[in-house]
């Protein structure tokens, strides 16, 4: 088919005309030059968690030298006490229907008090006190220094219980004399509210029948009990 002069150019020209037609930028309808220009807000800084270390009974629940000193244990004993996320403090100070034995949160800083018992070699008069300790078998008394709690275990006479390993010349002895952890009749708030303050124990640390099988679970296996007085 022969094309004519004229047809050539009209197609010509139209075919430019598209090309520039679509190369120009129709702006959006609705939305200034400028506006399309303007750049896009800054978006909100993302919150980092905060990992740092609380600092450890901000409340002062625990008296400074116990606190201390159970901290100077976790470094000594560090072979036999792997597990710092958690360490129990026992205040032999304090009277025994008082809260003396603190659960220390090491990771968020918090104290948790709990009631336990003394031996009663250790309070012969039952003042509520204790007064000596030792590391003697058949003493009955307590024995303070640096345990390892040494896991859940079960007694034919106590039941459920924790048993721990002493660390310390005051306290190595603690298997040999069968010192653990263990629910008692004479730790629970009705003989409190009765006798107006705990029974004694051989020279365990005896726990409510009811705070027992929480704290047995948190316990485990590696983390201090410090008793001191």
């Amino acid at each position: 088919m022969r094309l004519s002069r004229r047809g050539i150019v009209l197609g010509g020209a139209a075919l430019l005309s598209g090309c520039t037609t679509a190369a120009k930028v129709t702006p959006t309808v609705g939305i200034s030059p400028q506006a399309a220009l303007t750049p896009l807000p800054a978006a909100p800084p993302i919150a980092v968690a905060d990992l740092s270390p609380k600092p450890v009974d901000p409340s002062g629940m625990v008296r400074k030298d116990l606190m201390e000193r159970a901290m100077a244990a976790l470094d000594i004993h560090h072979r036999r006490i792997p597990l710092r996320d958690r360490m129990y403090l026992v205040d032999f100070q304090k009277f025994s229907g008082e809260e003396r034995l603190y659960e220390v949160d090491l990771v968020r800083g918090h104290v948790t008090a709990f009631r336990t018992t003394h031996g009663r070699g250790s309070d012969p008069a039952h003042s509520g006190y204790a007064q000596a300790f030792s590391n003697t078998p058949d003493s009955y008394m307590s024995s303070i220094g640096a345990y390892a709690t040494a896991g859940a275990s079960w007694g034919s006479r106590q039941g459920p219980n924790v048993l721990l390993d002493g660390l310390e010349y005051s306290n190595d002895r603690a298997r040999e004399r069968a010192i653990i952890i263990h629910g008692a009749d004479y730790a629970d708030p009705a003989f409190l509210a009765r006798e107006g303050k705990l029974g004694r124990s051989y020279g365990c640390f005896s726990l409510a029948h009811a705070d027992l099988p929480a704290m047995r679970e948190r316990m485990g296996e590696g983390r201090l009990l410090f008793a001191y007085t």
